[in-house]
Parts: structure tokens; C-alpha cells; sequence
């Protein structure tokens, strides 16, 4: 065995073995049985991996432990699923590599088997994503058009900040009730309550932190890059629904494996559209009724 073929070897016997003891860990922090039988299966297979390799370096190797921790912090933040997917992203060439080593039995478990307990995973988080998507789409949408209505209608931050406020929290309550509805009428197993939980804590979440420029901003602060302080705060909230779309999807794409750009792409051009159309009628509005503030 050539010097490189060695420290190819190390690498991967090293990630085998902190895989493992991520799995390990995960598992143990579980409440619900199958997903623990599941994790524990798997760190199985990491550990028959790690032995195979150990018998052609004939050394044994600690996992990384910073690497530990921070897969399993990953999890209790964004989801057991996210945070496994997540690793299994990273190492996705892995497969090839075992190829080339001539470990192909390993190579097929890395690219099939692991893959399919994966899949059996169950997570709240992941069940009631649809409701998720529900209340965080609608508020981005919803609360975005009529913040950039009363903005340009109004210009005044405190007002925009209490209509905002008012508006997205009864909206909130009745995007869960409707959810609420909905599921239990679907009747597809899942819990109408939990269900209606989702949608308007995401729906709420999505309003406070909209709103949050014009809470901060003041009417009295300095013009900044030309704009005055009610233009900068609905600056600022596009920046911040941009951001959540951002975020969101990118979650997305890896707990389900779906396209980053098609999805970001198709929801922040609606929302760009919808705020621009807010903001013309909220001119016009404002024109027409001969507002001031």
C-alpha cells in the first residue's frame, strides 16, 4: 500500500468512526423508539465500515469529537433529519471514492442502505412542513403587501409598526383555525391541533420579525443613502422576508432533497411583485384620500 492509498484510508476510517459516534449520540437523545432503532442501525453499519478499513491501515482512530458536537447541537437546532441529511450531503463523493479503493460493498451501502433508513425517519418537524410552509409563505406575502401599503400611505413608523402588528397577529389566529379545519377534514393522520400549532407560530414568528425595522427605527432618525426613515424600514423588512425565504428554502432543500433556486426564485418574485403592488395602491390611496400624518 502506497503512502497516499494510506492517508486516503486514515481519512475515511477517521469520518466512519465519527459518523458512528454521531449516530450513537443521536440515537440516545431520542424519545421516539424507531427513530432511536433506526440511528442505532446505522452507527452499526459506520462501525463495520470503520473495522474494515482498520484491518487494511492495521491502526485504530478517534472519532473527530469537535465535528460530534457539532452535528448533534445541528440536530437539537434545526432537526434530527436536517442535521443526518445534513452529514450525508457533505459526504456525498464518498461513494466513488470507496469505489476506487476497490471497497465496493461499502460504496453500495453509502450510496442505498443508509439512504433508505433515512427515509424511514419520522419527524414532526418534517409531517407538518405543509402547515410550516402555510403560515411563513402567507405572512411573507400577506404582511409584506401591507406593510408597503401602509408605509407609503401613512409614513409613519409607529403606525405602520401597530397596524402590522394588529393585522398579523389576527391573521395569525385565523390561519390556524383554518388549518386546523382543513387537516381535520383531510383526515390524513396527522393532528388537526398540532397541525393549526404550526401554522400560526410560524405564521407569528414571520409577522414580529417583519415588523421589527419599524419598531426600531424612529421618525426623527437621519436620512440615510437619500431615504427617509419609513422608506429604510420597509427596505430593511424586504431585506429580512428575503432573508426568511433564504433561510427556509434552504432548509428545505435538504431535509427533502428539493431544488434551492427554482423555490427561492418563485417566492421571492412573488413577493417583490406583491410589495411593489402595495406600494403603488398604498401612493395612490394615500393621493386619493389626501392622507397626512
Amino acid at each position: 500500500m502506497d503512502g497516499s492509498t494510506r492517508r486516503r484510508l486514515l481519512r475515511l476510517q477517521r469520518m466512519e468512526a465519527t459518523e458512528k459516534e454521531v449516530y450513537r449520540r443521536l440515537a440516545k437523545s431520542q424519545k421516539e423508539p424507531v427513530n432511536a432503532a433506526i440511528l442505532n442501525g446505522i452507527a452499526l453499519e459506520e462501525e463495520r465500515h470503520e473495522m474494515v478499513i482498520a484491518e487494511m491501515t492495521g491502526v485504530s482512530v478517534k472519532p473527530s469529537m469537535l465535528r460530534v458536537w457539532l452535528q448533534v447541537l445541528l440536530a437539537r437546532i434545526l432537526g434530527l433529519t436536517f442535521s443526518v441529511k445534513m452529514m450525508e450531503k457533505v459526504e456525498s463523493s464518498i461513494a466513488a471514492e470507496y469505489r476506487e479503493l476497490g471497497l465496493h460493498d461499502i460504496a453500495d451501502e453509502e450510496e442505498e442502505h443508509e439512504e433508505k433508513l433515512l427515509g424511514m425517519l419520522e419527524e414532526d418537524a418534517l409531517q407538518y412542513l405543509g402547515s410550516i410552509i402555510l403560515g411563513l409563505s402567507d405572512a411573507l406575502v400577506e404582511l409584506t403587501g401591507a406593510l408597503a401599503g401602509l408605509t407609503l400611505a401613512f409614513q409613519n413608523l409607529n403606525f405602520v409598526a401597530l397596524a402590522g402588528l394588529v393585522t398579523g397577529i389576527a391573521a395569525s389566529f385565523s390561519m390556524a383555525a383554518s388549518e386546523y379545519l382543513a387537516t381535520k377534514e383531510k383526515g390524513d393522520g396527522r393532528s388537526p391541533v398540532k397541525a393549526a400549532g404550526f401554522t400560526g407560530i410560524s405564521y407569528i414568528i414571520t409577522v414580529l420579525l417583519l415588523v421589527m425595522p419599524y419598531m426600531l427605527l424612529h421618525g426623527d432618525d437621519p436620512i440615510r443613502f437619500g431615504f427617509e426613515p419609513h422608506i429604510q424600514a420597509l427596505a430593511c423588512t424586504l431585506g429580512i422576508g428575503i432573508a426568511i425565504v433564504a433561510a427556509f428554502n434552504g432548509y428545505v432543500s435538504v431535509a427533502q432533497d428539493q431544488s434551492f433556486s427554482k423555490r427561492f426564485t418563485e417566492m421571492t418574485g412573488i413577493l417583490v411583485i406583491v410589495s411593489v403592488i402595495s406600494f403603488g395602491i398604498g401612493i395612490a390611496l394615500r393621493t386619493w384620500f389626501g392622507i397626512e400624518l
